[in-house]
């Protein structure tokens, strides 16, 4: 008779550690945010819907990405640009809905998607392709280019003015994700250089799979942060 192997989580291995802690975090934060849902005003209910699927695509992903990992031992870079071609756009439409009432409009929505979809898919080709290469920095740059777009257009272009003419609640929420898209996202930027054999201009930063460690932990900040200053805000409505 056959059993199923089991795969141990081995407690001074810290990129094994963050991955099972990353998947139970994120799977956490989706059950309270659909729970949550139905406490907080009308407005904001779609909002905490895109919230809890955010959490909880990444804890699918999450889960599988720690069974490859824990079976392999190199990171699942597959795997994981596809949870962020889902999720990292339905943080982008976040923008749209908070600034929908103040004028938000369809052609925002699409350039936010666009971008952010212009970004990983860049980011992708050069870690997939070209991470012994000291041509990666050129993907690099490029995706950087549609990551400072979006940063553009949340603090200075049009979600800023949305924002500002809203006033209130919605100029807060548009501020608190403003600075996860700053800061928070940097962090993926920085996970490339530590991955990528010309990740910056053709030096390598970091060795093996400390790459993994910055993923991890930004994912779990990001993602669940962006919810909660959501259910925040909409529990003071």
């Amino acid at each position: 008779m056959q059993f199923l192997e089991v795969l141990t989580i081995d407690p001074a291995d810290p990129v094994s550690f963050t991955f099972f802690t990353g998947y139970m975090a994120m799977f956490a934060a989706s059950v309270f945010f659909f729970m949550e849902r139905s406490r907080v005003a009308d407005e904001w209910k779609l909002s905490l819907l895109v919230s809890g699927l955010i959490t909880g695509i990444a804890a699918v992903h999450y889960y599988y990405m720690r069974d490859f990992y824990q079976a392999t031992g190199t990171n699942p870079i597959a795997l994981r640009y596809i949870d962020w071609t889902l999720t990292v756009p339905l943080m982008c439409v976040e923008f749209y809905l908070i600034t929908k009432k103040a004028g938000g409009t369809s052609g925002l929505l699409w350039r936010l998607i666009a971008a952010s979809v212009a970004m990983l898919l860049l980011g992708y080709i050069g870690e997939a392709f070209y991470a012994d290469q000291t041509q990666s920095w050129v993907w690099g740059a490029l995706s950087g280019l549609a990551y400072f777009y979006i940063v553009w257009l949340v603090w200075k272009g049009e979600v800023a003015t949305l924002a500002a003419n809203a006033g209130g609640k919605v100029q807060a929420a548009v501020k608190a994700l403003g600075w996860f898209v700053l800061v928070g996202w940097a962090i993926y930027p920085i996970g490339y250089i530590a991955g990528t054999a010309g990740g910056l201009f053709g030096v390598p930063v970091f060795e093996g799979l400390q790459m993994d460690l910055v993923y991890n932990i930004g994912d779990a900040i990001n993602k669940i942060g962006f919810g909660l200053v959501i259910y925040a805000l909409a529990q003071k409505d």
